[in-house]
């Protein structure tokens, strides 16, 4: 549900062609996972066909003639609900790193390798961000920082439930 109403949060900026919309979504949202433009163009698509943006007459350029979208009174209406509607609450209380624990620990296996692997993995990924929070700008030091912060508290769970395998092994192989 992001992505189009990311891109209706966009039309609602200013009137914009495809190319515009994925190039702005990049800038701001995409970070580490670029919007293809096949997805662009299908989103809005459907954004047309539902009647939250109209699509305007087709503009020359220097490839392809360019549509220019526009948002409507209902895609307005609908952005409005969804940037009322907190956020669900997560993480869920299913991980796969939990799963692989549980699996390793009622197989006999050393989960310890896992999650060590997995505190290397967190490590390596804060470093990334902090770099990127250091060099980046206003918008990447605050997804750097998000990022950081639910790395941190990963890496909580790995140290507590490290410290309680032998606890959690008697409960799964029972």
């Amino acid at each position: 549900m992001t992505v189009p109403m990311a891109l209706l949060g966009l039309l609602e900026r200013e009137p914009s062609h495809g190319y515009d919309l994925k190039r702005d979504y990049d800038a701001f949202f995409g970070r580490g996972r670029p919007l293809p433009f096949g997805q662009v163009y299908s989103t809005l698509g459907r954004l047309a066909r539902d009647g939250k943006v109209t699509v305007g007459d087709a503009e020359p350029g220097d490839g392809p003639d360019r549509k220019r979208y526009v948002i409507t009174g209902q895609g307005v209406t609908d952005l409005e609900a969804w940037l009322r509607e907190p956020v669900a609450a997560e993480p869920h209380l299913q991980t796969v790193l939990f799963v692989k624990v549980v699996l390793a620990l009622m197989s006999g296996r050393p989960a310890e390798g896992y999650l060590d692997a997995q505190r290397a993995a967190h490590l390596r990924r804060m470093r990334e961000l902090t770099e990127l929070k250091r060099t980046g700008g206003l918008v990447d030091a605050m997804l750097a920082d998000h990022g950081l912060f639910r790395l941190e508290a990963d890496l909580r769970w790995i140290e507590m439930t490290t410290a309680r395998l032998d606890a959690l092994a008697e409960v799964v192989r029972s």
